[in-house]
């Protein structure tokens, strides 16, 4: 989805959020579902959250009191981390926060804006005014709806994560003074990186009002890739902010080492997979494969990739078999979904009429690549002598469909496009499937199936327990 920046004037550091985006608040087998509160409602007082009366132009409403929530602990936050970090105190934001009506074309602008409609699907920070704004009218609640409360949070502490940066000396002026030392995308990096730190102490029981458990997180990436980049857009594009992966790893990498980390990004040290590269081919085809080619087009370059990590281990490879059945596999002896892992001489069983077909056409042909892929790293696993079931087998099911991914990704390869690692990104984050070990069983939550496939992209086969 396209991600605005300069809305709605050049300075703003903004999300825009677009009409289409969907997601799942129904239980589908496999499938994530969306979470509920992170708002610590506990005391009487403050049934809604934080009393939102220091935000500039609120209604009072619940809104606007989640939103109060989440900037008090995101101050906080800042507060006690600013100083350990930086070796100074924070300041709090000089023009404060405001909430827009983007409803009431009469309502009162933000700083940096002239008309509220001009803030229709935004939130932003504002560095020339040092201000964060938020529409709640037409952002906010459609984030609550669509991902949970979570996503609210995490697009405010974004937005703060800008407001450290402008204090930090990767503000306005550094970025007018240099901009290939700080393109946008690495300052948007840095302020999901930072969005993902606070998300952690969160997350760890430090914040007074907000609490979030670790299965909620998958609702939050949700979220985040919504914004993710139009296929087609340079790193060097004005207003890249990354595709789903870029952003993810951002996050990810703030939650798992924390804030010291995010303020240390550069261009040297911080890979982008997004690229304006568009395979003539696949857009011709308007970006997928059909259901009935991919095993014709992807078992290639599994069985050459597979054969070559094997050989470099030490152990024979021998090339699966696959068969197409009607509906879920049964063999194996688990449920693994709509592909699975036969344990019978390497032997693989695909469901080519129902889910998967499904799966395919609600994400992309590299969702089914990547579930596929994900049974060849259990055939790789039993060829390795290794076990095929429990969480050991599970992490590296994930992380070597995360290495062949990376290996057709490479500079030298260039057989995948940003827009099928979002798709892989989308398939770890609403199913379980390329987690399942061949009982079945599985790493519960997308967001450490997706710490796993990244580990497999960046580490390479080595990094995901075949020796």
């Amino acid at each position: 989805m396209p991600i605005a920046v300069g809305r709605p004037v050049p300075v703003l550091l903004a999300l825009a959020l677009a009409a289409t985006v969907t997601a799942c608040t129904s239980a589908i087998p496999g499938k994530a579902t969306s979470q509920g509160s992170v708002v610590s409602r506990e005391d009487p007082n403050q049934p809604g959250g934080v009393d939102p009366s220091f935000v500039e132009n609120t209604d009072n409403g619940e809104i606007d009191r989640l939103a109060a929530t989440v900037i008090t602990d995101v101050r906080t936050y800042w507060t006690e981390q600013f100083p350990k970090t930086f070796g100074e105190e924070f300041n709090d934001l000089k023009g404060g926060y405001f909430s827009v009506d983007t409803a009431d074309a009469d309502s009162d602008a933000p700083p940096c804006a002239d008309k509220a409609d001009e803030v229709e699907g935004n939130a932003f920070y504002c560095p020339t005014a040092d201000v964060i704004a938020w529409d709640r009218a037409a952002l906010l609640p459609v984030l609550r709806d669509r991902f949970g409360e979570a996503a609210v949070m995490l697009v405010l502490a974004h937005e703060m994560g800008h407001a450290v940066q402008n204090r930090t000396g990767v503000g306005l002026d550094a970025r007018k003074a240099n901009p290939s030392k700080f393109p946008t995308i690495l300052i948007e990096a840095m302020a999901d990186c930072y969005a993902g730190s606070f998300v952690r102490w969160v997350a760890d029981g430090k914040a007074k009002h907000l609490n979030i458990a670790k299965e909620r997180l998958d609702s939050a990436l949700e979220s985040l890739i919504s914004f993710r980049d139009p296929i087609g857009t340079e790193q060097t594009d004005r207003g890249a902010h990354g595709d789903a992966f870029d952003r993810v790893s951002a996050f990810q990498d703030g939650y798992e080492k924390g804030v010291d980390l995010c303020a240390k990004m550069t261009v040297d040290n911080r890979t982008f997979t997004l690229s304006g590269f568009i395979d003539a081919g696949d857009q011709a085809r308007g970006g997928n494969l059909r259901f009935d080619q991919i095993v014709q087009s992807i078992s290639p370059g599994l069985n050459t990739y597979f054969s070559t990590l094997m050989t470099k281990s030490g152990k024979t490879w021998v090339e699966p078999k696959i068969t197409t059945v009607d509906d879920a596999p049964e063999c194996g002896g688990g449920e693994q979904g709509p592909v699975a892992f036969c344990g019978d001489g390497g032997a693989l069983e695909m469901d080519g009429k129902k889910e998967l077909p499904e799966i395919h056409i609600e994400i992309g042909d590299y969702a089914t690549g990547a579930l596929l892929a994900s049974r060849y790293g259990l055939a790789a696993l039993a060829a390795a002598g290794k076990p095929v079931e429990g969480p050991d087998a599970q992490r590296s099911a994930v992380c070597l469909a995360g290495s062949f991914t990376g290996s057709l990704f490479s500079a030298e390869q260039r057989f995948l496009s940003p827009g099928d690692l979002d798709e892989a990104i989308q398939v770890l984050l609403d199913y379980d499937y390329a987690a399942r070990d061949a009982k079945g069983d599985a790493i519960d939550a997308g967001f450490d199936r997706v710490i796993a496939f990244r580990e497999g992209f960046t580490g390479g086969g080595e990094k995901c327990g075949l020796s």
